[in-house]
């Protein structure tokens, strides 16, 4: 299990100190600074932040909630949990609580009472859920104090580190909710590996069901100029972070009606060298209380010793706040997020085709502070369950008891698409009408290359290596363990001729090479005529956006009259856990991709042997992009230098170039 010793928040905005903190333990009143027990006048109770196991609390300081998500496995029947408060004492039932020491079970849901200096209480609710078998995700990251921007559809990791940072060794401090991390094959442990992030660095996270997932850290060292706070929030209040204006160098924070500003413990990230400063006092990111009863001036400095000041304005929200701002519901071992229309208080949520509705936990955020409920059950986000089979309605309550009701529907999206069937065509990772050529050092992987009705004499540009077809761009096998080899109409028959095939069985075996050909000229055409054709047996056509970058689509069958291209950003084909899923674009025109994006991500169990591109007319796949799918375009296929693609290319009238490229058959 990882150890993570750190404090962090949703936006996981936490600095070096804070770390320190954490791992030293802060619960009982003998240190001032954490705990506000030398003040016997003191009002502050507040646990600031919480850790079991290395998993990083979610704190609600409104509801009084803390939610931990530990991986898959763990054992909570004796856990020990490390945490901050401002107050004088912690206990547990009658049982004293020391930070990072005293064990707790958490089968069930744990109160703590946190006593501040004047004997006044608060109680915080801490519930513990363990990640699914599949999880494998990194939830937190920094780098010397730093926070990393974590995006976990790309599963991309950037940190900005001060000026003169020497980033050879640095050790990172992560959250994960697999059961292990591994950098090449060098386990790590948050906040003890060090690795050299000179260049990017790949964390492979591995699920208790030993699949993985694998996140690029790109660290970036700031100018000697970078004097910024890039993100500002107060423990506790995940979801009122602080709005930056760099022009005006204000932060202005709204937190919810009744909120104590009096003791507020901000978090924050900076490009500045050296700690903050308000008043002259150093500030500790999650550490440090001030009174924002008026505003506070934050003095961030740089390497050049130039400052910068940011002015903090806090502003308490009225008592009739009671929206429901976010809203999702789950999906394996993702969320869907719901479309909230403020004006008709409704929220649509659309979950594939199949998914069981009759015991969903939705995950919510709100602005009232009165609670909420469906019908009279008291609804907590991540852990209440409903059945979403009809219509469910929300009633959220706010400070001045005023409510607003909210309806939750769930519809379904289409069902999945019938593949076509590729039959003789399958055995090919490159099947053209006219030619197929390349330039360069071009790698094709575990498929067959076949060319007809055109001679053997238009295949160019390969080096041969043995018999006529044995190719040395051509490595691995195909189905049945035999080697990746070459076809063309006029070629005498192998011994023994591959048959009968994995994709077709069973079938008399063919006559000759050429009659091999035919039939898989025939199949292709017939599965790109299933691929155009609308309706699809089991799935309804939607249309295709004419620029798929920046796009994540679902399962479904896409289609258009024009051209189309991959162009602006990456396209992320989401498969929801589905490994079954199918893609199917059916693209009238040309498709095109390439700079400045032009790449496709798989996600979530999506398969490339399940994506099928037909296109009406060229089809011309970027120079250096990744690309994922089987291309039938009706006349040519041309890779640009340096493409990578998984899956098949056919050339239906024309041909296939390549360009030192690497297409690999997708398994």
């Amino acid at each position: 299990m990882n150890t993570f010793k750190m404090f962090t928040k949703p936006l996981m905005w936490f600095m070096a100190a804070a770390l320190v903190v954490l791992t030293a333990g802060c619960g009982g009143s003998s240190d001032p600074i954490l705990a506000g027990g030398g003040d016997a006048s003191s009002s502050a109770k507040a646990i600031t932040a919480y850790s079991l196991a290395g998993s990083m609390g979610a704190i609600d300081e409104v509801a009084k909630t803390i939610a931990v998500t530990v991986p898959y496995g763990t054992p909570v029947t004796a856990m020990t949990a490390t945490y901050v408060t401002t107050g004088a004492s912690v206990a547990v039932g009658t049982v004293a609580q020391a930070s990072a020491t005293t064990a707790n079970d958490f089968t069930n849901p744990v109160a703590y009472t946190v006593t501040a200096g004047d004997a006044t209480t608060a109680s915080y609710t801490v519930t513990v859920t363990a990640a699914s078998i599949s999880a494998k995700a990194i939830t937190a990251y920094s780098l010397s104090g730093v926070a990393g921007t974590i995006n976990e559809t790309a599963k991309t990791i950037a940190v900005t580190v001060p000026s003169g940072t020497n980033v050879t060794a640095l050790v990172a401090s992560f959250a994960s909710t697999g059961t292990s991390v591994a950098v090449g094959a060098a386990a790590q442990t948050s906040g003890t590996t060090a690795n050299d992030f000179t260049a990017p660095v790949v964390y492979v996270v591995t699920a208790a069901d030993a699949s993985t997932a694998s996140y690029t850290v790109t660290v970036t060292v700031a100018a000697a100029t970078a004097k910024a706070i890039t993100a500002y929030s107060f423990a506790g209040y995940a979801g009122a972070p602080g709005m930056i204006d760099e022009t005006a160098k204000t932060i202005a924070v709204t937190l919810p009606f009744g909120s104590d500003v009096t003791a507020l413990v901000a978090q924050f990230v900076s490009t500045g060298q050296g700690a903050l400063t308000v008043g002259g006092v150093s500030q500790v990111n999650g550490v440090t209380q001030n009174n924002f009863l008026s505003a506070k001036n934050y003095v961030v400095t740089a390497a050049d010793a130039t400052t910068a000041t940011y002015t903090v304005t806090v502003t308490v929200a009225s008592a009739s706040p009671k929206a429901i701002t976010a809203y999702s519901l789950p999906v394996g071992a993702t969320n869907v997020a719901g479309t909230i229309n403020e004006g008709a208080k409704t929220i649509a949520v659309m979950l594939p085709s199949g998914t069981v509705v009759t015991n969903l936990v939705a995950t919510f955020t709100t602005t009232g502070t009165g609670g909420v409920t469906v019908a009279t059950v008291t609804q907590t986000s991540g852990t209440t369950a409903n059945d979403f089979t009809a219509p469910v309605v929300y009633v959220v309550t706010a400070a001045d008891a005023s409510t607003a009701s909210y309806t939750v529907t769930v519809t379904f999206a289409a069902a999945n698409p019938t593949a076509p069937v590729l039959g003789e065509a399958g055995r090919f990772v490159i099947l053209a009408n006219q030619a197929i050529s390349t330039t360069g050092t071009t790698a094709i992987v575990n498929g067959d290359i076949g060319i007809t009705p055109a001679a053997r004499s238009f295949i160019t540009g390969f080096t041969l290596s043995g018999s006529a077809g044995d190719y040395a761009e051509l490595t691995g096998s195909t189905w049945a363990g035999m080697a990746s080899t070459s076809y063309a109409p006029a070629d005498p028959n192998p011994d023994p001729f591959p048959y009968p095939l994995a994709y077709v069985s069973p079938h008399a075996p063919y006559a000759t090479t050429g009659a091999m050909l035919t039939q898989a000229s025939t199949d292709l055409g017939i599965a790109y005529t299933f691929l155009t054709t609308d309706p699809n047996p089991t799935a309804p056509t939607q249309v295709c956006p004419t620029e798929l970058g920046g796009q994540v689509l679902t399962r479904g069958v896409y289609k258009t009259a024009t051209n189309v291209l991959i162009s602006t950003g990456t396209l992320y084909l989401d498969a929801q856990g589905d490994p079954n899923a199918v893609f199917i674009f059916s693209i009238g025109g040309t498709l095109t991709t390439g700079a400045p994006g032009g790449s496709i991500v798989l996600m979530n169990g999506a398969l490339a042997k399940n994506v099928f591109w037909a296109t009406g007319g060229t089809t011309v796949i970027g120079a250096g992009t990744i690309f994922y799918g089987n291309v039938f375009a009706w006349t040519q296929v041309n890779v640009l230098a340096g493409a990578q693609i998984t899956g098949s290319l056919f050339g239906i009238t024309d041909r296939v170039t390549l360009i030192a490229d690497t297409v690999t058959k997708a398994p």
